[in-house]
């Protein structure tokens, strides 16, 4: 489909690429993954012909059509509606259509034979390009992506960047390109649209290559991994998961050739310095000068997975309870987005707000910080101090400021030397303090914006989009970040990796309340995708209208209502005592086979198989527990 063949590109002075070969082929869904700066996105123009190699060729197929999703398109604006924008990928079609229209108009006065036959070919020649179907697919695809049908016949220009960003995804899917680049395309799409689109990606019949950050996202849709490094480009076969451990051998075995070759470069330098000025031994010197200089170099394994040795502290402990939001009520117009709300946020807790966009997730976390105008009451806890990282926060960088300046410009009573340490593990290391923010990178400054938030050693963090502009390596600094943050934090995020490695709570808006689940965001799926086939379903404490399960039970005069809850809470109890016995059985089974098996790796895969389900038994026992005792406490 297309080839790269011995292609270098030189820019600014630098090789990006050197020497590199590329083979894509129909049906390969391709992430493309590499650190900040080595030249993802560039390849990406450099495949649609929006740059030139500095040397080598790029060969593709006559029937290789290209789409290319790319940041530039947020800028693009229109007074047209956003279906009309859509629809604008049929572009041979509509003019099928008009041309249509007006032998039709025609026919009222010319009833020919040859108007006749050319309405017919007309026809047949739309069919042919299934022009008959374009406005239920174009619809199709704007809702799967998150429109409501009232917003399709809204002007593209009334939308923010994410959104247009999104309907000009859905003119490049409906365009269906044989070849399909996508940069970043999960940074302006909410937890259903980026599940929507994986199911997309995974049947569209063409071929794939996606630049993300998103580790999910990629493990799901990809069947190859190239990673762009060292000025070449390495291909893996399978997801990002098989990737990380194929490229843990591959770095192994580049680490040791690496040092075995610079042993061997210090063993001839040394001989090279002792002979050089002798003589008798200078012909053997030069010689072996001369191959060193031709020798080819292995490069330095360059560690993706930085490790942070900070624990970030605060400044001080806040009592139990941090937040109390009491019938809280917020609307915009006509549209609803609380109603007598409650909730808690208890000391320690890590609090992921997930959900579609236009629920008030953010509208949430701006309440939550009395910087948004509400109904209801929002008290703070005892010695609550709070920090919100806003989606603006970028904005609020001083671009004069050297980084090391911005951050003691925080107030901070740290030394010079414990910011240039909490800088280093945000990735900015030696002289690199002294850069000013107005030559960062998104992505830097992201780092930058983030690495003050922690330092002002608040208790309680509100985080928006945090994982917004950051590549995998700094998603995984952040993540450490926060898994040795001391305090509490609340958290929107779409990343679903993100969210699973920091999230001990998770929160999401239903019926114009808060709901919320205690437990991390892999048990909150599961226990979702069983409320989904299991419906109706009954809100247990782990997963209930958070402080608004029901109304007080006291206030409720009709005894059916009571008797309904006694009825679905003993259903439930009957559906986890049924659960119960079968991880009961499937723990025996586990154990006969470990004391039966004399293969050792059988017996550790069966030992990580018994310690799940003894996790998920321990877990189902405490959601037993808690539903007698709501029972009990109806009695």
């Amino acid at each position: 489909m297309l080839t790269l063949n011995e292609l270098s590109f030189d820019f600014g002075g630098r090789y990006l690429y050197k020497d590199v070969n590329w083979q894509i082929k129909p049906g390969e869904r391709i992430g493309l993954v590499g650190q900040n700066g080595t030249g993802k996105s560039t390849l990406l123009r450099i495949i649609t012909n929006e740059y030139q190699p500095t040397e080598g060729s790029l060969s593709k197929s006559k029937d290789c059509t290209i789409g290319f999703l790319n940041q530039d398109l947020l800028s693009y604006e229109s007074d047209e509606s956003i279906y009309t924008v859509a629809l604008q990928a049929f572009e041979k079609a509509l003019i099928l259509q008009k041309e249509i229209d007006a032998i039709i108009e025609r026919l009222e006065f010319d009833h020919s034979d040859e108007i006749l036959n050319l309405l017919g070919d007309k026809q047949e020649e739309f069919e042919a390009l299934d022009g008959y179907n374009i406005q239920f697919k174009t619809e199709e695809i704007l809702e799967g992506l998150g429109f409501k049908t009232a917003d399709l016949q809204r002007p593209l220009k009334e939308f923010s960047g994410g959104w247009r960003m999104r309907v000009m995804l859905a003119k490049l899917l409906l365009q269906n390109p044989r070849l399909l680049l996508l940069d970043e395309p999960t940074n302006h799409l909410d937890l259903p649209s980026i599940e929507w689109i994986e199911e997309y990606l995974q049947s569209f019949e063409g071929c794939v290559i996606v630049v993300s950050h998103d580790r999910l996202f990629l493990d799901k849709m990809v069947n190859k991994i190239v990673e762009v490094a060292n000025k070449k480009v390495y291909q893996y076969t399978g997801n990002y998961s098989k990737f990380l451990e194929l490229k843990a051998e591959r770095d192994d075995l580049q680490s040791r050739a690496f040092e075995n070759q610079q042993q061997f470069i210090k063993q001839q330098e040394k001989l090279i310095d002792r002979f050089k000025a002798k003589a008798s031994k200078a012909t053997m010197a030069q010689s072996r000068m001369k191959m060193l200089e031709k020798i080819d170099r292995i490069e330095e394994v360059q560690n993706d997975e930085s490790v942070m040795n900070l624990r970030f502290k605060v400044r001080q402990q806040p009592g139990k309870v941090l937040v109390s939001l009491k019938n809280v009520s917020k609307r915009y117009d006509d549209q609803i987005i609380f109603e007598n709300a409650s909730a808690q946020i208890l000391r320690g807790d890590k609090i992921a707000l997930i959900g579609a966009n236009g629920k008030g997730k953010s509208t949430l976390l701006r309440i939550i910080d009395k910087s948004e105008s509400f109904e209801g009451e929002v008290e703070n806890g005892h010695n609550l101090e709070k920090t919100f990282y806003a989606q603006h926060q970028l904005e609020s960088l001083n671009i004069q400021n050297e980084i090391l300046e911005e951050l003691s410009g925080m107030g901070s009573s740290k030394l010079e030397s414990e910011l240039r340490s909490i800088l280093g593990s945000f990735l900015f290391s030696g002289d690199d303090v002294y850069k000013k923010i107005k030559v960062l990178s998104g992505g830097e400054k992201a780092r930058v914006a983030l690495a003050k938030t922690l330092v002002e050693e608040a208790n309680f963090l509100l985080l928006d989009e945090p994982t917004n502009h950051l590549d995998i390596q700094s998603m995984n600094i952040l993540i450490q970040a926060l898994q040795t943050f001391e305090g509490t934090f609340i958290t929107v995020s779409h990343d679903r990796y993100f969210i699973s490695q920091i999230a001990n709570k998770i929160w999401w808006i239903e019926e114009d309340i808060i709901k919320e689940y205690e437990g991390p965001y892999d048990e909150w799926k599961y226990w979702m995708s069983q409320r989904e086939k299991n419906k109706p379903v009954i809100e247990s404490k782990n997963a209930n209208k958070t402080q608004n399960v029901s109304k007080p039970i006291e206030s409720i005069s009709d005894t059916k209502v009571l008797d309904k809850q006694k009825k679905q809470l003993q259903i439930q109890l009957d559906e986890i005592e049924i659960e119960l016995n079968t991880l009961k059985y499937t723990k025996t089974e586990i154990e006969k086979q470990i004391e039966d098996s004399a293969n050792t790796h059988k017996i550790g895969t069966l030992s990580e198989q018994y310690q799940q389900n003894e996790n998920l038994l321990i877990s189902k026992n405490k959601t037993f527990e808690t539903i007698f005792e709501q029972l009990m406490s109806l009695e």
